[in-house]
């Protein structure tokens, strides 16, 4: 597919062989570009020919240069076509559960296998094809993020409600065979995928080491809005045990075997079961982040390194914190550390409860600017409130529900500052105002 160029880098490789912006690009050694995989990919090589249109009119222009150096081409967009987007109907999907009337972009479902690679997005395997797995071979991307949910072939197809949903586990296989590193979720619904089932899946996949690096166990996230939609119970304590127990044991064995526990819970079934995250060591390499895997364990770890080397003194402060009911614990305490250390710092914690999708999401990425102005007008805020950046929207630096921090601010009369969610050491330093 032909694709336009968008800005030539002046001085570069291409703009000193005459290609311009506007220019189509058509090949690159005879290999079709479709996105930026294909293009990074083909001007490794020390020599390329070049096939490019101006005006309808084609011409080819032959470069040498260092291996791997870019040759200065600038495109629109990184996928340089339409976004693939998803294909399921998975019976927990959260879009699928979202309210009527919010901006158009939340209600894509991705499912790219492109933006895995380049994102860290997570795909189902179900939009892809023959080539586009063989492209992944070929071009050895990796890693790949994959939203398994089940190894049961036929549990997959009435859990994400798509009649390929099974077979193209196959290629699950075909990239392990090729040395492609995968990291794996399974969003567990209680009966449905835990249990047997699970313990079904661990093995198959666990089959897989060291292709398969990591899995990830997720529990289902439930809204208000899933009138029509296929009943799902949420985790209670004694559900949620149940899955820790079984993750837990084949950590336990894995780590032995192999050397890392491979399969790790979320966040969220410790908050469940009222229990504190494992210690620090236990997340290896912590490549399960972006499914809150060990987020708490290394916001504390890296809090407490920092407390340790922070000033002694600090300038008197009040503030306050609005956190998610999942993160409340860990930053309540956090916070109750570093009161000991400085008696002149005053910090209140306050927890959201998450009336826009639902009190049964406890997720602090998921509060929206109005339920933090409605729970915190009135309220002391000091002199800052600090809020996770989660909650904002990276594209658009605003809350879900589209009010914009600068809004909060001027309902709740308080500088609104954005921490990273799992930053010990940004955390502290927004707590006593200092640069650490």
């Amino acid at each position: 597919m032909p694709v336009k160029i968008e800005n030539v880098e002046k001085g570069s490789t291409a703009y000193k062989k005459g290609i311009r912006s506007g220019d189509i690009l058509e090949s690159i050694n005879e290999n079709e570009i479709n996105d930026v995989l294909d293009y990074q990919f083909y001007i490794t090589d020390e020599k390329l020919d070049i096939v490019y249109s101006r005006g309808g009119k084609e011409r080819h222009v032959r470069i040498k240069k260092p291996e791997y150096e870019d040759i200065g081409l600038i495109f629109s967009t990184y996928l340089m076509d339409e976004q693939h987007t998803c294909r399921n109907k998975c019976i927990f999907c959260f879009i699928d559960q979202m309210p009527p009337g919010m901006r158009k972009s939340l209600y894509v479902k991705d499912d790219d296998e492109r933006m895995s690679f380049l994102f860290g997005n997570y795909i189902t395997l179900t939009n892809l094809r023959e080539a586009d797995v063989e492209r992944i071979i070929k071009m050895h991307i990796s890693p790949i993020n994959i939203s398994v949910h089940t190894m049961n072939p036929e549990l997959r197809v009435r859990i994400m409600k798509n009649r390929f949903a099974g077979e193209c586990l196959k290629y699950i296989y075909m990239f392990a065979d090729a040395g492609i590193k995968m990291n794996c979720q399974l969003v567990l619904c209680p009966g449905i995928n835990d249990g047997e089932e699970l313990v079904y899946s661990i093995k198959k996949l666990a089959s897989l080491y060291p292709a398969v690096q990591s899995i990830a166990a997720v529990p289902v996230g439930l809204t208000a809005y899933r009138e029509g939609l296929e009943k799902i119970e949420s985790y209670s304590q004694d559900t949620a045990q149940e899955v820790l127990k079984i993750i837990n044991g084949f950590g336990d064995k894995f780590e032995k075997e192999y050397g890392t526990r491979l399969i790790y819970p979320a966040d969220e079934f410790y908050v469940i079961c009222d229990l504190d995250t494992p210690d620090y060591e236990y997340y290896g390499d912590f490549l399960q982040l972006e499914n809150g895997v060990g987020m708490c364990t290394l916001l504390r770890h890296d809090f407490i390194n920092a407390l340790k080397t922070a000033p002694k003194s600090i300038a008197s402060r009040k503030i306050s914190i609005a956190t998610g009911e999942a993160s409340y614990k860990i930053i309540k305490c956090l916070v109750d550390m570093a009161q000991d250390k400085w008696h002149n710092l005053e910090c209140k914690v306050y927890k959201i409860d998450n009336d826009f999708f639902g009190r049964s999401i406890s997720v602090t990425g998921l509060i929206c600017g109005q339920d933090l102005i409605k729970q915190l007008s009135g309220a002391d805020l000091g002199e800052c409130l600090l809020i996770s950046d989660s909650m904002l929207d990276s594209e658009n630096a605003r809350f879900l529900d589209d009010i914009t921090p600068a809004e909060a601010e001027s309902i709740l009369n308080v500088p609104l500052k954005a921490v990273p969610c799992n930053g010990g050491y940004e955390l502290l330093s927004a707590l006593i105002g200092e640069e650490l």
